[in-house]
């Protein structure tokens, strides 16, 4: 077990807990990562409601209902489909908050427009929600790792009330 992970997952929980909200997850390149890591913590079935792994477009449209406008005009790795992901996330579920993971983790995939290491994440609660760009450095375990660290930091500003428009 990752303490600092493990750590980070706790305060997800004791800040979703505080509003009584539910999280779903919605990860490509983390591959169930960021669920593995709340699962970690002892009750989380409290705060925790749903996991997809969406790795494919076809997974994208099909459990999330990402859509293929948004995977054609702006690719998978975007700001547009991790909202729609993330979207897609609380409409499928007992959530009140999602978060969603979309990146090039590498060693390969990357291009000039969209270089490996690229992370796009998107958080979304009822009536609001937004994205960010990222980029980390290191392997592809650095890569998702810190992506899991983003996305989680995140859902904790957001429960905190900051960090949607």
């Amino acid at each position: 077990m990752d303490p600092a992970l493990f750590d980070l997952a706790r305060r997800v929980g004791e800040a979703l807990s505080t509003r009584g909200w539910m999280l779903a997850t919605a990860e490509s390149c983390t591959g169930g990562w960021i669920g593995q890591c709340v699962t970690m913590v002892a009750g989380s079935s409290a705060w925790y409601d749903r996991g997809f792994i969406t790795y494919t477009n076809a997974a994208k449209m099909q459990m999330l209902g990402v859509s293929e406008d948004a995977l054609r005009m702006h690719g998978a790795v975007s700001e547009a489909t991790v909202l729609e992901m993330a979207a897609g996330a609380l409409a499928r579920s007992s959530a009140q908050v999602a978060v969603a993971v979309s990146g090039i983790a590498g060693p390969g995939g990357g291009s000039a427009d969209k270089s490996v290491g690229l992370v796009c994440i998107g958080w979304a609660a009822p009536g609001a929600a937004c994205a960010s760009s990222l980029h980390f450095d290191g392997d592809r375990d650095a890569v998702r790792r810190q992506a899991v660290i983003a996305a989680l930091e995140g859902v904790i500003a957001v429960a905190g009330g900051h960090g949607l428009s």
